[in-house]
């Protein structure tokens, strides 16, 4: 898997993958729908000329739209790739969210004990401001007078919906994207901007961009629905529960990054998800039990989501054949991609 980089693409062309995840207390999952608060702000225009003030209210007055759903008017935002979403959080202060961060790992004799008689490695120093930065974006709410925060919130929308248009920061077409009501931050609370820059990672990257949108579509199914934002953040703090309990350490130290480490388990995650969502039939009322499934699988064994994940993608990534040699040999295996032993 590819590290941290990339440009901004478009609708069609997202970036290349990049990497992010930050880690969370965790959250039972009776407390997956909180009560929603809602809020006003507006995008800052501090910092640009006048020139571009200009520009950006002429710009604001052909894109604005009225929402049908959300009853306000909503304005277009520039489109942000995760690679300058990622870059804004690298050089933000972010002093109070790193002043919540917990150094993950258990101290002490017993825990080193423990360690040694189950050669459990540690996080590479090298690798440990990378840690840092994810538990930070964890712990950073997300702020309506951040520019870069109402470009991700509205990127996401664009990319499912495949609208080039705005939309209002409140108002229930979140509810349609899988969030609990309409205001999208309630839901974030156990995970921070992390939990948002995840979905944009899933929803830019040109080989996670199918699947993203697959399991969308499969969320809005009639009877086997379920919502897609708030699975996700789920799944984005099993993750950052996964990184604060040093069970990535040995992949995050082969590969020499965390955050391509926590967004590919985040989207292995969301592949066995999908797949056990089908298998099984699954409901909103099966969500608890399959969210327990991943946790395990995440902590005990992300390495086998992960060579599932490679598994998934290389298939997409081939080359469809010639009509004459589209043979298939059914009776012998076309087997679906199933977890492996870890390594």
């Amino acid at each position: 898997m590819s590290g941290v980089g990339g440009s901004e693409r478009s609708e069609e062309q997202p970036e290349e993958r990049q990497h992010v995840v930050p880690p969370i207390p965790a959250v039972g999952q009776e407390d997956v729908l909180q009560e929603l608060v809602l809020g006003v702000g507006q995008p800052p225009d501090s910092g640009i000329s006048e020139e571009q003030r200009q520009a950006r209210e002429e710009w604001e007055a052909l894109e604005e739209i009225q929402s049908g759903l959300g009853g306000t008017s909503s304005t277009v935002f520039p489109p942000i790739s995760f690679t300058e979403a990622l870059q804004h959080f690298q050089s933000a202060e972010l002093s109070e969210s790193r002043g919540k961060v917990q150094v993950p790992g258990r101290r002490g004799i017993l825990a080193a004990l423990l360690r040694c008689l189950c050669l459990a490695p540690r996080l590479r120093p090298q690798l440990w401001r990378e840690q840092e930065l994810a538990l930070a974006m964890a712990q950073c709410a997300l702020d309506d007078s951040e520019w870069v925060h109402m470009r991700i919130l509205q990127t996401i929308y664009q990319q499912l919906t495949r609208s080039r248009l705005g939309c209002p920061r409140y108002g229930a077409h979140w509810e349609e994207l899988g969030f609990q009501g309409v205001d999208p931050g309630t839901d974030l609370r156990g995970t921070g901007m992390l939990g948002l820059m995840q979905i944009l990672f899933f929803v830019l990257d040109s080989r996670t961009l199918p699947l993203a949108r697959e399991i969308f579509r499969l969320s809005q199914h009639e009877t086997q629905n379920f919502p897609f934002c708030i699975m996700s953040v789920n799944i984005t703090r099993i993750v950052i529960q996964a990184l604060q309990e040093e069970r990535l350490c040995r992949e995050c130290n082969r590969r020499q990054q965390v955050i391509g480490v926590l967004n590919d388990l985040y989207a292995a995650a969301f592949l066995r998800l999908s797949r056990l969502w089908k298998r099984q039939h699954g409901t909103i009322a099966d969500a608890g039990f399959f969210l327990k499934e991943l946790e395990l699988s995440a902590k005990k064994k992300p390495r086998q989501l992960l060579k599932s994940l490679e598994a998934y993608l290389s298939r997409g990534l081939q080359p469809p054949s010639s009509p004459s040699s589209q043979i298939h040999f059914t009776s012998i295996c076309d087997p679906g991609v199933e977890l492996e032993g870890d390594s």
